[in-house]
């Protein structure tokens, strides 16, 4: 559990989120915060914004190999290749012209 001073310097709580779950989700999530010592709110919160950096951080960056860096380098350097459906397509006129 965070020490008081942690507590005192975070942005004050005004925005709320509310959950419907089932009985036995509400029980899984209460014993799950009494192992931790937390309450329900600071655990669901906790794992919640835990879990968001996880799949926003999967969204923002890319991990690639030594192999697989070299691939996209050289498709990146590559001279555009000519594709003649997308050229019709952009060129055609447009719904909003």
């Amino acid at each position: 559990m965070p020490a008081r001073s942690a507590r005192a310097k975070r942005p004050t709580r005004s925005a709320k989120l509310d959950l419907r779950l089932s009985a036995h989700d509400k029980r899984l999530l209460q014993e799950a915060a009494a192992a931790e010592r937390r309450s329900v709110t600071e655990f669901v919160l906790h794992s919640a914004l835990i879990r968001a950096e996880d799949v926003l951080a999967e969204q923002r960056s890319i991990r690639l190999n030594a192999e697989q860096w070299r691939a996209f380098i050289e498709a990146l350097d590559a001279p555009p290749q000519r594709h003649a459906r997308l050229e019709q397509l952009l060129n055609e006129p447009s719904v909003f012209d």
